[in-house]
């Protein structure tokens, strides 16, 4: 049966509806067409991989929801301040108490920050701390300036003849802003070299050939050139929201789902090449076997990506059709640049290692699965179906147990970096000397009618150090507070409410601890509930209130998108084996291994790489990315399962599938685990145990779930794993 439909299939291309002659030319034409056009699409889009953070940010609160108080109150901050500007926090340190020479020397390096353009006006005076081991002093930077450029200068001027003895550390949001543009300064360069490095090693040890790993290598890079051509203009559009986190992840994601597909339809070619003498013939057998799992792998993660839309956080649903516009450019490129290429090389791209055409194995029409390392674990799993899923699945449920020891509810921004950091250095030193929130202020939108009363919780919170009033943007007058807890008049003998504007008022807060502490997002959440009951229009933003909405919002997405996805996954799987027994256990082991990676993952960074916690989004991350690629692997092995089960029957089809694309699907899980891996490069908290977690849990679904767990239980099941399609009826 199975050869009879090998051989119709191979009739229909042998019978072209077209005169030979032409027919001739379009095997010419359309191949050429198509790599032309992708070679072009390459040449365009390649030169705006370094172009990328022109329309790219990584301020969070342009991420948050609308609705969120921190966003509210960092759209109106510019009606109260004179400019735009990002806070730069000099901190000078010393061991002994800084003499008043000391004091006005610092002032003069101050006077010379001050001057280094990108600086904007409006800095402090040099503050000394209470005990006198300190000075801190803000220079506002021009926003649009290369912060890391403008911080250096100031750096070398404010050190110039600063007094013996005296360290100093720039910290605050300049200061983290600019070594979080450094670490993913490496996105562009050392993250794609690394990752297509990986890929390379990779496919020659797989292939063992010159020309087959290069050919694939392209088509994941003009799959990623096209994509970004096409990313970019939507982000300079405003359609898409860019940011080094998704840039990043855009990268990875192409490369490893791009040879994915990739080694699918090598693997296909290869066996059609040694059942049909024209490579015409292989070439279309190879699509016709390729085209269903990569539409439907490719598909799968598509649809989860685009469940990321009903996120509250808009790096999250950004993400979602970012990515998803890559997963599809990886599957264009997989189905045409590389069938196109293959097809005008035919038997030379396997060189030295050429597939030879064997008649015996064409009249047959099955391969070989009687040796190879997979036919042994076929054979393996078919002599101990039951064993082995019952042993596997303990395994994993033990893994999943280390769940109890994820901290995922953020991370300091202080954190977000990995090793050295002078900024978290700085704040540091900042909080030993003065109150930690300084320089990073809770800001507090009021109406006018409510000033007092909301200053005056402020001000009887132990957790606030100090509290002053904006009342007149174009001014920038400010009030502050006596010691009873009134306001202090603006001007002798006027009163404050002659010069409050009409509307609101700009309240800003220093924290006793430090603005990204974990106590600071304690401290914020308990004042936001008296002052939410003073006036539903009071809202409380600023650094620290922008990571507490950015990890109520990832929570909440959370609970919301990992079931949403589950359903859109199953019922795509449903369409695709026809059946609804065998959808819901592909769900369920994909779901368990997923626990398991993440589980492992908590005790390795709690435990061996002792990290501070992790982002409330990493949960989510992984998930969707885990759950997504991780079924990719269970749709290769169950769509060729099936398709032998019709003609050998279910068991003997998971034998041959097994047997058959335990190779080439190893090869994918390897190739996936290791582009993820080069995550790593970049030191960024969030991307590394992003890395980790998809790595492992892919290399998890790789080796145990799709090699062991899956077809052990299918085969323990029998026939009635499709059901209720025919085939859970049909003789086994």
């Amino acid at each position: 049966m199975y050869a009879e439909r090998i051989t119709s299939s191979a009739n229909q291309f042998q019978e072209p509806p077209v005169p030979r002659s032409l027919a001739r030319w379009l095997r010419v034409l359309v191949p050429a067409v198509l790599i032309v056009a992708w070679l072009a699409a390459a040449a365009v889009g390649g030169p705006y991989f370094g172009r990328v953070e022109e329309v790219s940010s990584n301020d969070q609160t342009t991420f948050l929801p609308e609705s969120a108080d921190a966003t509210v109150v960092q759209t109106r901050l510019d009606e109260f301040q004179d400019s735009d500007s990002l806070p730069a926090i000099l901190v000078f340190t010393s061991d002994e108490k800084l003499s008043e020479s000391a004091l006005g020397e610092l002032q003069e390096s101050l006077d010379r920050a001050a001057g280094v353009d990108g600086v904007l006006e409006g800095g402090s005076p040099a503050i000394p701390s209470e005990d006198g081991l300190a000075v801190q002093a803000i220079l506002p930077l021009d926003p649009d300036a290369e912060t890391g450029e403008v911080l250096a200068e100031v750096e070398d001027a404010a050190t110039e003849g600063m007094p013996e003895g005296v360290r100093l550390h720039i910290t605050g949001p300049a200061g983290f802003s600019a070594e979080l543009s450094e670490a993913f300064a490496g996105i562009d360069g050392v993250l794609l070299l690394v990752a297509l490095a990986a890929v390379l090693v990779i496919l020659v040890l797989v292939y063992r050939s010159v020309i087959l790993p290069i050919a694939v290598l392209l088509t994941s890079v003009l799959a990623l050139s096209a994509a970004l051509l096409a990313i970019w203009w939507l982000a300079k559009a405003g359609v898409l929201l860019l940011s080094g986190q998704t840039q990043g992840i855009l990268f990875i994601l192409v490369i490893g789902a791009a040879t994915d597909y990739s080694l699918l339809y090598v693997a296909r070619y290869r066996e059609a090449l040694r059942e049909n003498r024209s490579k015409r013939i292989a070439t279309g057998v190879a699509l016709r076997g390729t085209i269903e799992p990569v539409l439907a792998s490719g598909g799968t993660v598509i649809a989860g990506l685009l469940c990321l839309l009903l996120s509250d956080l808009r790096s999250n649903s950004t993400l979602g059709p970012v990515a998803a516009i890559g997963i599809a450019f990886a599957m264009l490129a997989a189905l045409t640049f590389l069938p196109a290429v293959l097809y005008a090389l035919g038997r030379v791209a396997f060189w030295p290692r050429r597939p030879h055409y064997d008649p015996e194995l064409s009249a047959s029409g099955a391969q070989a699965t009687a040796r190879g390392v997979w036919a042994a674990v076929a054979r393996f799993v078919r002599r101990h179906p039951r064993p082995i899923w019952i042993i596997t699945t303990l395994l994993l449920i033990v893994g999943a147990s280390g769940l109890t020891q994820l901290r995922a509810d953020g991370v300091p921004q202080s954190d977000l970096v990995l090793g050295e950091s002078q900024a978290r250095d700085g704040q540091v030193a900042l909080g030993e000397h003065f109150p930690g929130g300084s320089g990073s202020p809770v800001y507090v939108l009021a109406p006018e009618k409510d000033m007092a009363e909301v200053a005056g919780v402020l001000a009887g919170s132990e957790a606030i150090d100090g509290v002053s009033i904006t009342v007149d943007g174009s001014s920038s007058t400010t009030a502050t507070l006596s010691a009873d807890g009134g306001i202090e008049s603006l001007v002798p003998g006027e009163s404050p409410a002659a010069r409050v504007s009409q509307g609101d008022v700009l309240i800003q807060a220093t924290l006793v601890e430090a603005a990204d502490s974990e106590q600071a997002a304690e401290d914020v959440r308990a004042l936001r509930g008296p002052l939410h009951e003073i006036s539903e229009q009071v809202y409380v933003g600023g650094v620290t209130a922008t990571a507490v909405d950015t990890n109520d919002a990832a929570v909440h997405d959370r609970d919301l998108i990992i079931p949403l996805v589950l359903g859109v996954i199953f019922v795509i799987l449903v369409l695709l084996l026809r059946s609804l027994l065998a959808p819901f256990l592909l769900i369920l082991t994909t779901v368990l291994s997923f626990g398991t990676a993440l589980g492992v993952s908590a005790i390795v960074f709690n435990q061996i790489l002792d990290f501070p916690g992790a982002d409330a989004a990493v949960p989510l991350y992984g998930f969707v990315f885990l759950v997504a690629l991780g079924i990719d692997y269970n749709i290769f092995l169950m769509t060729r399962v099936r398709e032998e089960a019709k003609a050998h029957g279910t068991r003997d089809g998971i034998t041959r599938g097994l047997a058959i694309t335990g190779g080439v699907i190893t090869s994918a899980g390897v190739v996936l685990a290791a582009t993820f891996s080069a995550l790593a490069v970049i030191p960024i908290l969030f991307l590394a145990q992003l890395a980790f977690i998809v790595a492992f849990g892919v290399l998890l679904d790789t080796f145990v779930v799709r090699s062991l767990l899956v077809p052990a239980l299918a085969d323990d099941i029998g026939k009635r794993i499709w059901w209720p399609s025919r085939l859970a009826r049909a003789d086994d």
